[in-house]
């Protein structure tokens, strides 16, 4: 095949009459005149036997930026489609042709055009990297590195600086175009520029760079030379930004990259703590550190921020910010760039960043007050920028030592100063916008976090004296910030205002920011939390009847948001223990414990919700949202907790143990678990359509309480639990609840019968649980007017309520209450294939009815005996003849588009339960801790998989597979069945098989599912007497 950069030349006039069309329909897309006629015009510059000679004549000739524009965007394409059948020539002339332009057309006005060009230049470079010789790439960048050295002049300087650019964005896999290519050539790419060129070009920036500098020094901000230096920092710093991969020593391991800065406590290597870090290895260590290129940019810097003092502007200009950036980023250098020396030269290179930027922060106070006036906030975040990255790699005790060799102050004490400025102006700015005090509370929290978060338990983190008492500040201040802001926004109508009325999840992270501050100072902080807890409680009632406590309210608000982060660390899927840093030694009794105080205090505090008249006049549903949310996660934490006995016996004071067992089994524990359950209660029952509390009840506080089964063996034997559970079963309150909170009610119930002392008890509870509601759905489901009754909204949601119910207990099966489940299950049966009939055209109550019996399946599935099994087999059969013969997942070609879109969505999920359902019924035949060994009653579960597969796979059409995840659990469910049974597929029909089979054809050619062509051709080689099946998988 010939490249169409060969043929017959194309004539001038030819030439000059395509670019005029091209010109002609960019202009018409401009003004939105034929937008479909005049795409189709530019798309064909694509298809043309001469677009290589008809782009470049258009780039050269034409006075239309996008005509141009448009020119490069297909030259590009073109040659990667053609690549491959390019001659070596043509390759490289292309790459000359656009680096000539670049340089040619330097002046071009348009400066979008040049920027193109540039991208196409290196995106061709880069495709022909591993075809090129070392010979023809010198070639190419030798002209490029002339002009970045000023041998062309300035402007072609910034323009080679600008390609060099291109050039480094296109060979980092992460910021590559696409070639549709595998990701190891763009690898190999990256590899090579690394190895052979990336250290030259930043050496050529640099140098570009350190040249101009004294016309820029003694010249004004806007001379040429200030743009083309900004140009080459920028360079520097996109290389720096460069995914490093040849920087590691001798004898370091891919995987085991170490920090050797460590703090002087300790001299062993300990890993990072942030993966944001710029490692570039040893070899780069004379260009970056023992050139003193890092002391010219501080210099350089320090020198025209001197220099241009009085212009506002300049701090914002591209070469200050540029300068800035590629500053920040020094302090991020680490790894095997410096030497083994213990950290002395990271600390060194520290100190000297450190002291260029100490004045982009320091006096803090006076910084601020200027930026109120007025001036740019851009130079201080930096500076704030910088301390994070410091801190990210070094310990508190060699973060705060840095300061102090060029300061009467260590840099603790200048982190915690900003910090009190920043939160000041962030309190007095009363605004929602993101103001420069927000961004940078943000980043000094980060930076805070960076020093506090516990990284290696054999590292020492902690702070020193001067340290403690900079956090105990700054939390101070913290605290008092929030409760300003809370009491200002009482009053607050504005549903927009994201910051005043943020979700408490959204604010986790700030929050948990605030709670590493507070424990590293944890003497003073939470007897802090006590005092202020305690002042806001009096308030109240000192004020009840006579004045407004809406301020007093949202001040509890924050306290119980940021105490609860204090005192308990999010489970995250565990169970989480008590904070380290809340057991502290304490002299004195255990209930003046700081931690102990606090704690109960709370706890009394929420226990006066229970009393109707306190309730009405303080606890707002906003406020019970807190309480809920903060009973959850402490009661996860210090309610009975599990930490062994010989744990405790290494604790250094008997007040650490104090702190464990405050609430013990033995101690306040079931009193107050008596008090939560109640108060779980109360919030279902008393706060009608409050969704937010009902929420944080159902699916945070009362899954908290049945984590453990410590915890409901005493659970159960509380009667506020049992009138939970009564209440639950009987009274037509609690069906006022959404119906997923139904669920996770019934769920959290039966999770609590495994704290029941026997079987019979267990089984007995959860039958006692769900009694009245399989009795409703037994009941309604026998009535005569069944079809009319159905109907009725309030029956719909009735009965949706009922099964939802009944999907909650059934996924909180286990072994001592599964046999009550399954006669739970059994008693509704028939009652669930009457509903499903009745309800076929109610996708919703459909939906509810297949979840149900899926999870209903799920859980029994592993135990059931011969009989049982058979029982359940034989209902999920029926269960999906039942679907298939009333078509509910049938979708009607009339539809509309809308309609038939809706339509799949409610059949995907449909019939991705029933998939599901065949899925579970599939463990079966892999595990089963039945007690039966009577093969002859065994039901033959691949021959019922079969069945229901002969009735839902037609029901899967090729554009449901689209949808991924049900189409993942269709080719799992059947490279699970070839797998185990392959010789029961010739038992389905042609005609099941030629569908099934165009399916399995489907995933792959699609590569949805490439682990299944082994399994594909298992299958063609069972079915072999089907001669026109195999036609379809050739």
């Amino acid at each position: 095949m010939q490249s169409s950069s060969h043929g017959v030349p194309i004539g001038l006039a030819q030439l000059q009459s395509t670019m005029q069309a091209i010109e002609f329909a960019c202009s018409s897309i401009q003004i939105n005149v034929n937008p479909a006629e005049a795409e189709a015009t530019i798309l064909s510059l694509r298809q043309s036997p001469h677009a290589y000679q008809i782009c470049k004549y258009i780039l050269e000739k034409s006075q239309v930026g996008n005509a141009r524009f448009q020119a490069a965007a297909a030259l590009r394409d073109v040659a990667i489609k053609e690549w491959g059948f390019l001659t070596s020539v043509d390759k490289g002339g292309l790459i000359s042709f656009c680096l000539c332009f670049l340089f040619q057309y330097s002046s071009l006005a348009e400066g979008y055009v040049l920027t193109k060009v540039s991208s196409v230049a290196a995106q061709l470079l880069k495709r022909g990297w591993l075809d090129f010789t070392a010979a023809e790439k010198d070639t190419f960048l030798s002209e490029v590195k002339q002009a970045v050295l000023g041998t062309h002049g300035v402007v072609a300087q910034f323009i080679g600086m600008s390609f060099l650019e291109s050039m480094v964005v296109e060979f980092l896999p992460s910021t590559s175009t696409s070639m549709g290519l595998p990701r190891e050539f763009h690898e190999q790419c990256r590899d090579l520029l690394e190895l052979d060129y990336l250290k030259k070009i930043y050496c050529w920036a640099q140098d570009a760079a350190v040249n101009v500098t004294g016309r820029i020094v003694d010249s004004g901000s806007d001379v040429a030379e200030d743009k083309l230096c900004a140009a080459a920092l920028n360079l520097m710093f996109q290389i720096l930004n460069w995914d490093f991969q040849f920087n590691k020593g001798a004898g370091e391991g891919a995987n085991n990259r170490t920090n050797v800065f460590t703090s002087d406590v300790r001299n062993d290597a300990v890993p990072f703590k942030k993966s944001e870090r710029i490692q570039p290895g040893s070899a780069w260590r004379d260009v970056l550190l023992s050139s003193g290129h890092i002391g010219w940019i501080l210099g350089l810097y320090g020198t025209l921020r001197q220099k241009f003092s009085n212009d506002g502007y300049w701090l914002d200009s591209p070469l200050a910010e540029t300068a800035r950036k590629l500053i920040v980023h020094f302090c991020s250098l680490s790894g095997t760039i410096f030497p083994s020396d213990n950290g002395q030269m990271q600390e060194q290179h520290l100190l000297q960043i450190l002291s260029g930027i100490i004045q982009w922060v320091d006096p803090p106070d006076a910084i601020s007050e200027a930026i109120e006036c007025g001036k740019t906030a851009s130079e201080m975040l930096d500076g704030c920028r910088a301390l994070l990255s410091i801190a990210s790699l070094t310990t508190p005790i060699v973060f705060d030592k840095l300061l102090k060799s060029i300061s009467p102050f260590g840099t603790l004490s200048l982190l915690s100063a900003l910090t009190r400025e920043v939160l000041k102006a962030h309190v007095a700015s009363n605004t929602d916008e993101e103001t420069w005090s927000w961004v940078a509370r943000d980043i000094l929290l980060d930076t805070w976090t960076a020093l506090l978060e516990p990284i290696d338990t054999n590292r020492d983190d902690a702070l020193p004296p001067e340290g403690i008492a900079a956090a105990a500040t700054v939390f101070e201040l913290i605290v008092e910030a929030e409760l300003t802001v809370a009491s200002r926004s009482a009053f607050d109508d504005d549903d927009d205002c994201d910051y005043l009325r943020a979700s408490i999840s959204a604010m986790d992270e700030r929050l948990s920011s605030y709670a590493l501050i507070a424990r590293a100072a944890v003497d003073i902080t939470v007897p802090l939390l006590t005092r202020l807890f305690s002042v806001r409680i009096a308030l109240l009632h000192q004020g009840r009847g006579t004045s407004d406590p809406t301020c007093t309210l949202e001040e509890l608000y924050s306290l119980l948001l940021i105490t609860g982060h204090v005192l308990a660390d999010a489970g995250e899927g565990e169970t989480p223990l008590v904070p380290e840093a809340l057991r502290t030694p304490f002299v004195g009794r255990d209930e003046q414990h700081p931690v102990i105080a606090l704690s109960s205090s709370i706890i009394s505090f929420a226990e006066q919700s229970l009393n109707p008249d306190m309730r009405a006049s303080f606890f707002s549903p906003r406020l019970m949202e807190a309480v809920i949310w903060f009973l959850a996660r402490w009661s996860d934490t210090y309610v009975m907790p599990l930490e062994s006995g010989n744990e405790r016996q290494h604790m250094p004071q008997p007040s650490s143990i104090a702190v464990l067992n405050f609430c013990g089994e033995h101690d306040r524990g079931k009193s107050v678990l008596n008090v939560i359950v109640r108060i779980s209660l109360i919030s279902l029952i008393s706060y009608p359509g409050e969704n937010n509390l009902q929420e944080l009840t159902c699916h945070q506080l009362l899954p908290a309480l049945v984590r453990r089964k410590n915890v409901c063996l005493h659970l159960v034997t509380l009667d506020s639990w049992c009138n939970l559970a009564n209440a639950f079963a009987n009274e037509r309150s609690f069906f006022s609840l959404t119906s997923p909170f139904q669920r996770s009610i019934a769920d959290t119930l039966v999770r609590s019968a495994t704290g029941m002392t026997t079987l019979e008890a267990s089984n007995q509870f959860v039958t006692d649980l769900t009694r009245q509601i399989t009795a409703y759905l037994v009941d309604l489901s026998s009535k005569n007017d069944l079809k009319t009754v159905a109907q009725q909204p309030d029956a719909v949601l009735w009965v949706s309520s009922l099964l939802e119910r009944l999907r909650g207990a059934a996924r909180a099966t286990q072994p001592q209450t599964r046999k009550a489940l399954y006669e739970m299950g059994v008693s509704v049966m028939s009652s669930i294939l009457v509903l499903l009939g009745i309800y076929k055209y109610e996708p919703a109550v459909v939906y509810v009815i297949l979840k149900f019996v899926v999870d209903w399946v799920d859980g029994q599935i592993v135990f059931l005996e011969a009989k049982e099994t058979a029982v359940v087999v034989k209902f999920c059969l029926q269960l999906l003849q039942l679907y298939s013969v009333h078509n509910i997942g049938k979708i009607s070609l009339s539809c509309s588009s809308s309609l038939l879109s809706e339509a799949n969505t409610e059949k995907y999920k449909d019939l991705r339960a029933l998939i599901q359902l065949l899925t579970k019924l599939c463990s079966k035949d892999l595990v089963d801790f039945s007690s039966d060994s009577n093969e002859a009653e065994t039901t033959d579960i691949a021959q019922v998989i079969y069945l229901g597969l002969h009735i839902v796979t037609p029901l899967i059409s090729l554009e449901l597979l689209k949808y991924p995840k049900l189409c993942n659990d269709y080719f799992a469910l059947l490279a699970h069945i070839l797998g185990v049974h392959p010789e029961k597929v010739a038992q389905l029909n042609a005609e099941m098989l030629a569908h099934l089979v165009g399916t399995l054809d489907y995933g792959i050619h699609n590569q949805v599912c490439i682990f299944f062509i082994y399994q594909t051709m298992k299958l063609v080689r069972i079915c072999e007497n089907y001669v026109h099946i195999i036609s379809l998988c050739d």
